[in-house]
Formats: C-alpha cells, structure tokens, sequence
C-alpha cells in the first residue's frame, strides 16, 4: 500500500482522469514522485468500477483503492446491505473479508466486528477504508481466518464465510468440496466457536446438494438484483433440525419481489396444470434459482403449462413474483403458423423448447426488441406451442 497515493494533489489527479483512457495514463511520463503511472492507472481503474457497484467507497475522498480484480469479486453494496439484515447481537468474525464491503455493513448492525484477510496489502486497505467511512470498531487481523479461529479461545455469535471459488488447476470452481475452505469440513470448529454461520456461495452451486452436505441448514436466501442471482446464502444454526427456509428476493431500483417456500414442501406439492389461458407468468430469476416451481404456482394460484417448463397460466390477472403478460394468441409451431403472426421484430423466450432463441431468430427473421413477446414452448401433451404476449405493467 502506497500512501503517498492518498496525498491531496494525487487524489485530484485520480478524480479528475477518471474518464481517460487508462493507456493515455500508462503511457504518459511519470507526474508524482514516488507513484509509477501504473499505480495511478490502476487507482483510476478500480474507483470506476465502484461507481455503480460500491458508491459509498466511490464518493468518500480519501479511498484507496485495491486492483480491480478484488472490486469484481467483493459483494455489491445493495447485496451486502441485504446480508446484514440477517445477522444481529453483539460479536461476528468475518474469516474472508477480502475489500471488506461486507464487513463494513455488518458493523453497522453488530457492534463487535472482526475482519480477517490473509492478503496483508489487502488487510491494510480495508483497515484504511474502514477509518476513512467512519467504521473504527472493525478489528482488522492480517491473516487466514481459519487459522485466526484455531488459534483464538473468543466466541462469536456469528460467523461470515465466502469461500474462495478460484482453483489453481481448475479455475473457477462451485461445488463446496472444490472451494477453499471447503466450509462442510470446518463445521465442528465453526460451531465450537459460534452459535450461527453465514455462508455466501456462487449463484451455480446447486441448492440441493448443498443442503444434504452441510448440516443445520436453517435458510437458504436467493438473492437476485434486477432479476440476475448474484448470491447464494446459507444460514446455519448451531443444532438446528427443522426444515429449511427457501427466501427469494429479486431486488429492483424501486422494490423487492419476495417468496418463501419451505423446501421439504416442494417436493410434496401438487400442481394443476392447463393450457395457456388469459395471462402468462415467468418467475423472476431468483425464483428459478430456487427450485420452488410447483410451490410457486399454488401459493400464487396459477397453472403450470408443463412439469418441465416453469411458464404459468390464469384467466384473471393475479400478483406473481416475476414478469407478467397478456396474451394475444396461441398456435402451434409450425413454419405456416409462424407466418400467420407476421413476427418481424419481438422479445423471444424460450422453455423446453428443443431449439434455441439464436437458432429461432435466425429461422424467423425475428429482430430483437418492441412491445412483442414471442414465447416458444410445450404443452402438457408435450406439443410445441408459440404464445404471443404483450407485457402487463407493474
């Protein structure tokens, strides 16, 4: 960590070529002393990455800044502001606390916090940023966070972990097994030293393979933004044997779709199904995500087109978590049919269907976009159907 970056002068030039092309800054003779232009370049480019993603961090004068590969990998503000509403009490150690964006809106709802990050240079900027935000009661330890936990006798009522998704030999990598720590492995220290862990992993790990590898799994939190899934959390409490909390949330500029089913349920739950009627529902991402399709239909009381294609139907508009649409026409696939709807320009979706919405585009002549939505897909006769929607407003 260079700390003549933080000088006056030098965090005015940072401000000030944030709209410059970075090889102009790369190329450019040296202009502070003691901070090479590629230091300068990589300031640049780490704080316009935190505009949209971390903006508190962005407007703060006085940030110092990591290389942009730990502001891609660190949580957004809007999904760590979510963690930290599930966590409480007095004491939470997080053990991968990387840039320390998670760490920080923990603080704010627990009042004893410990950072742990084995990257020393990472370690000394988060504790930098942590004083600059005003967050002073965060206690920065520079090491592995398993290794700070063996080591320590302290109890914690929480415990935060984001296993390392990134393999030497292999890349990136979801399954638990392949993450380091391999969480399922550390499970007796962890409920040794606390009573509750959160666990964020990838949004491709598979849910129900993750449930029947750890234990005490008390909720599973689906947490998309702008209907992409960002995160997976687990929450997991010291002897915990009931059954599992499926929470889904779709975070919006201006609201939050929200779903909770219980997991065992699902499996039990029955379903009608019918042919597309009045309206057409699709589940928002983190629904998908979660794997409540049949869950989601009898809460919401609306129909199933196919076991396999998570598209829904009713005669009455009805309040879903997702995107809603009338219905215009249905008809079968065929070359003839697709004629009949004179498609030149329209939002293509398609669920089991056998072919793709490239190779559907292509075949068509059908130009992206407009207030057609084309949906490809099966009945419950397994006949291909294409349903021609406009979309309800919200």
């Amino acid at each position: 960590m260079n700390e003549l970056i933080l000088n006056t002068g030098i965090q005015d030039y940072i401000d000030n070529n944030l709209t410059t092309d970075i090889l102009t800054v790369l190329l450019a003779k040296p202009v502070f002393e003691g901070v090479s232009q590629k230091e300068l370049a990589q300031q640049i480019e780490a704080k316009k990455k935190c505009k949209d993603k971390l903006p508190t961090w962005f407007e703060k004068r006085g940030i110092y800044y990591p290389i942009k590969l730990h502001i891609e990998q660190t949580s957004s503000e809007v999904t760590a502001r979510y963690k930290s509403q599930l966590v409480s009490g007095k004491s939470l150690i997080d053990l991968t606390g990387g840039l320390g964006v998670d760490t920080y809106f923990f603080a704010q709802q627990i009042p004893e916090v410990f950072h742990c990050e084995i990257n020393q240079e990472l370690s000394e900027i988060a504790s930098h940023n942590f004083k600059v935000l005003e967050q002073e009661h965060i206690a920065c330890q520079a090491e592995d966070g398993i290794t700070y936990l063996q080591n320590s006798k302290q109890g914690f009522e929480w415990i935060y972990i984001d296993p390392s998704r990134r393999d030497d030999a292999k890349g990136k990598v979801f399954l638990l097994q392949d993450c380091h720590p391999d969480v399922s492995k550390h499970l007796p220290l962890f409920f040794e030293r606390a009573s509750h862990l959160l666990m964020k992993t990838s949004p491709l790990l598979d849910i129900k393979q993750a449930i029947e590898t750890l234990e005490s799994v008390k909720e599973v939190h689906v947490v998309a933004v702008q209907n992409e899934v960002k995160e997976l959390l687990f929450v997991l409490e010291k002897g915990y044997e009931g059954r599992v909390h499926i929470k889904t949330r779709n975070i919006q500029p201006d609201h939050t779709e929200s779903f909770d089913f219980i997991w065992e349920d699902e499996a039990m739950c029955n379903i009608a199904h019918e042919e597309p009627s009045a309206y057409l529902y699709e589940p928002n991402a983190a629904v998908l995500k979660s794997g409540g399709f049949k869950s989601v239909g009898k809460t919401y009381g609306v129909y199933k087109l196919h076991p396999h294609s998570h598209l829904y139907t009713s005669k009455s508009l009805l309040e879903f978590p997702g995107r809603r649409f009338k219905i215009e026409s249905v008809v079968p696939y065929s070359k003839k049919a697709m004629k009949s709807l004179h498609i030149d320009k329209a939002n293509v979706t398609t669920r089991n269907f056998p072919q793709s919405v490239a190779e559907l585009r292509k075949r068509h002549k059908i130009k992206d976009g407009g207030n057609r939505y084309i949906f490809f897909t099966k009945t419950l006769n397994d006949s291909l159907i294409v349903v021609d929607c406009t979309k309800v407003a919200d």
